[in-house]
């Protein structure tokens, strides 16, 4: 079996996707309605891989927020250092240029990219590209996919919040009074919304997305996706290869239908992913003393060993 070396465990880089037909519907709901789309299942399901892929692989602009406690809708639109003026005040004199301390969010990047290069006309144009496009194209494109992470993990007010500027497509910066709209010549952008389902949205946020719940793995799920990987790492896919894909997969699929009582959640394909790149790395495969253990590290994990 061939040494094995892992890129890492969420790369999030958009390389690899297996984009179901009828997830590649609900993309296109979403572009033909301007609505998010809303990815809710399983964690570990993939709902954060699906936007950076759809980015990379049409050639768009792609933006990402990842939801804290802490999140505020403001800071997907802007945010303004008020700090550091306040103490740019008190040592300068004259008249401070408020663009100075702004600074665009994702959805205004994606939104209006001009606007965003110049804070609403009051600075010069001093970027080249865009300083939060992950993938950093050389050209520019008309349209940006934004990931918003983990929605769920905010204060319900922010969803809420969202629904005007992500309905209009239009805000207004507080702090300068700059109204930001979306430029002509930019098309509307895919936005792509994650939940875990920790806690429950607003009625009011579900009506204006559409909504779409990745399935759990099946074997023929997780084969198909261990392909992509291996074949990507530029894994041989020899029979001892393959034959080990399909045994995790196996396992993977007997822990999730054992039914065991008590269990936190179950073994998604993260997990699946993790087993293997582990057993490549290790060179276990099934009847290696070792398989018990690395099963029950990846797969079969106890509630205590998930908290």
């Amino acid at each position: 079996m061939t040494r094995f070396v892992s890129p890492g465990p969420d790369p999030r880089d958009g390389t690899i996707y297996d984009l179901s037909r009828e997830l590649q519907l609900a993309i296109d709901v979403a572009l033909a309605t301007d609505r998010p789309l809303l990815l809710s299942g399983e964690p570990g399901s993939g709902k954060s891989s699906l936007a950076p892929f759809y980015a990379r692989e049409n050639h768009l602009r792609y933006y990402e927020h990842v939801v804290t406690s802490r999140t505020q809708a403001t800071d997907l639109l802007w945010t303004f250092d008020s700090v550091r003026r306040l103490g740019d005040a008190q040592v300068h004199r004259g008249r401070l240029n408020d663009g100075a301390y702004v600074n665009p969010g994702v959805l205004w990047w994606s939104l209006a990219p001009e606007s965003a290069r110049t804070r609403g006309g009051l600075l010069p144009d001093v970027h080249r590209r865009d300083p939060l496009d992950r993938f950093h194209q050389e050209r520019w494109t008309t349209r940006a996919v934004v990931l918003i992470d983990e929605i769920d993990k905010a204060d319900p007010d922010v969803p809420n919040s969202l629904l005007v500027p992500l309905g209009s497509q239009e805000f207004t910066i507080a702090e300068t009074g700059t109204p930001v709209r979306r430029e002509s010549g930019v098309d509307a952008p895919l936005i792509v919304i994650t939940t875990n389902g920790e806690r429950q949205l607003p009625q009011a946020f579900l009506r204006r997305c559409v909504t779409f719940t990745l399935p759990g793995p099946t074997r023929e799920s997780l084969l198909r996706i261990a392909r992509l990987h291996l074949g990507h790492e530029v894994v041989p896919l020899d029979d001892e290869t393959l034959d080990l894909v399909a045994a995790l997969a196996d396992e993977l699929i007997e822990v999730r239908e054992s039914g065991n009582l008590g269990r936190e959640r179950l073994p998604s394909t993260a997990e699946y992913l993790d087993a293997l790149r582990a057993c490549l790395a290790l060179t276990v495969r099934p009847g290696h003393p070792q398989w018990p253990l690395v099963r029950s590290l990846t797969l079969a994990k106890s509630p205590q060993q998930e908290g």
